[in-house]
């Protein structure tokens, strides 16, 4: 096996530990935190809020 090879079966493997951690992430945040609080935007609020224009 040259370097390359062993390069790219670190890479895959790493992609798949990244993939891991986004799903146990993933899983972890969904179980902890209302999907109410995580879908809200209080910074867009603001900003909506400061785009109103008036004449």
């Amino acid at each position: 096996m040259d370097i390359w090879t062993v390069l790219e079966y670190a890479a895959w493997a790493l992609s798949a530990m990244f993939a891991v951690l986004m799903l146990y992430d993933m899983v972890r945040i969904d179980t902890t935190y209302d999907n109410d609080l995580l879908t809200s935007s209080r910074e867009g609020e603001i900003e909506a809020a400061a785009e109103r224009h008036t004449l």
